[in-house]
């Protein structure tokens, strides 16, 4: 069962940035689309980004222009590169493997941005 870690949240003003991480274990990492997701307090999860095996990328329309998605399959790894940040970014944010209906692998602990002045 592939496991995924993700680091790099924080308290921030608006404004402001982070830059998230997203280690894998296991081998199938580089043969996988990878996306990331955000659970806001009493909402569902939503994707935010997404890059394909041949780095293909979509945002969702609330993150576009601010949030950038790359990955590096040497590392397994995955960031988001979030700019100018906003109280309504303020979630758990995760990582996953997008699959058909449902992400392929369990979720990760994931990694709180807390966007406030």
């Amino acid at each position: 069962q592939v496991q995924v870690v993700e680091s790099g949240g924080g308290l921030v003003q608006p404004g402001g940035s982070l830059r998230l991480s997203c280690t894998t274990s296991g081998s199938t990492f580089s043969s996988v689309a990878m996306a990331w997701y955000r659970q806001a307090p009493g909402k569902q999860r939503e994707l935010v980004a997404f890059v394909s095996t041949g780095g293909t990328r979509n945002y969702a329309d609330s993150v576009k222009g601010r949030f950038t998605i790359s990955r590096d399959n040497a590392k397994n790894t995955v960031y988001l590169q979030m700019n100018s940040l906003k109280p309504e970014d303020t979630a758990v944010y995760y990582c996953n493997a997008p699959g058909k209906g449902s992400p392929l692998w369990s979720w990760g602990q994931g990694t709180q941005v807390t966007v406030s002045s």
